[in-house]
């Protein structure tokens, strides 16, 4: 990002000496994975020391992961803990929709024996840890009347995370939403039956159904299903292999098939609509993030002027549409690295 965006944090503690050359746990947990890293602190930054990939349903608590961790590294002199769970944090508890157990400050606290435990949400720390790392973003679209303020990040992934930095005239706070489940809101004639067609499955269509790695398969089974395109033979297979959001990507990368094209041209307009939604809610004019697995591998399609185009239809907010300019994150880790930015630099 060029220097005029001034994407600075809130970080009170950042230069309290205390916070310096200290060691901390930084964990990312996922559906699927979880993410654990060891970081040492230099100079106000966050330096990864070690890291190591878990399967979640393996253990039986973010505790024991934790423990793990610490145990087959022979880690000694942990001064803090930062967990980044995806789904809302309140009073250190979370109950994340797609964990199979809860997540409490307090048990790890008293599992760990590590007094300073912080609970975060996934892409509030994603937040976090764009300062980290100003290499971490690619320019979509630049604006020519570039203005300081809120800053807006959507993340469509096994979930749809969005959130929002509030510009207090010097720096950026991260704060959390869970604006993914807000319901969905049809605008053409198939979409209402695109909306008609989830209803059936989950009742209350929420963007998460729309944008999200089972979203983009939503997409594509109401094409196949509803409006009769044919599915290839190879995309059956990689289906059954599990392999459906890389495949069905590469596909309209390729140019293999038509499903492929029309599948994800509907899911980047759609996810247009709803960075549009999230940006006017916030009042983003400091900018607007895509962040996530999905979004790396969708980076020619955001490229292009489909995106940008859909990005800017509005009633009355065209010309502040046009004025928001618009990043990819392209780094992987920066929840695991925002978590740990947010527990060494928060508080002393």
């Amino acid at each position: 990002m060029e220097n005029r965006n001034k994407f600075k944090l809130f970080l009170p503690a950042l230069s309290a000496e205390c916070n310096n050359n200290i060691s901390l746990i930084s964990a990312d947990i996922r559906r699927v994975q979880t993410f654990v890293a060891l970081f040492g602190t230099e100079n106000g930054k966050v330096i990864s020391k070690k890291e190591r990939i878990y399967n979640t349903r393996d253990f039986a608590s973010i505790s024991e992961i934790l423990q793990h961790f610490i145990a087959e590294n022979d880690l000694v002199n942990i001064q803090k803990i930062a967990v980044a769970v995806p789904g809302p944090v309140i009073g250190g508890k979370s109950e994340p929709p797609r964990l199979p157990w809860k997540v409490d400050a307090a048990e790890i606290r008293r599992d760990t024996q590590i007094e300073k435990v912080y609970l975060i949400n996934d892409l509030e720390a994603s937040a976090y840890g764009l300062e980290n790392d100003a290499n971490s973003y690619l320019t979509l679209h630049n604006s020519d009347d570039f203005a300081e303020g809120n800053v807006a990040l959507l993340a469509p992934g096994d979930g749809l995370g969005e959130a929002g930095l509030f510009y207090d005239g010097q720096s950026l706070r991260p704060f959390a939403t869970e604006g993914g489940h807000c319901e969905f809101s049809p605008r053409t004639a198939d979409e209402v039956e695109f909306y008609q067609f989830l209803q059936k499955i989950y009742g209350i269509v929420s963007w998460e159904s729309v944008l999200s790695a089972s979203g983009l398969f939503n997409i594509y089974r109401f094409l196949r299903d509803v409006k009769q395109q044919k599915q290839p033979e190879w995309l059956t297979q990689e289906i059954d292999a599990g392999n459906f959001t890389e495949a069905i990507i590469n596909g309209a990368l390729e140019q293999r098939d038509r499903i492929c094209n029309m599948t994800i041209d509907t899911f980047i307009i759609f996810l247009a609509r709803e960075a549009n939604s999230l940006v006017l809610k916030l009042k983003a004019t400091g900018g607007l993030f895509l962040t996530g697995d999905i979004p790396i591998m969708l980076q020619k399609f955001l490229n292009n002027d489909k995106f940008y185009k859909n990005f800017i239809i509005s009633d009355k907010m065209d010309s502040l549409l046009k004025d928001i300019p618009i990043y990819l994150v392209n780094d992987v880790k920066t929840i695991i690295n925002g978590a740990a930015v947010y527990a060494a630099f928060s508080e002393e």
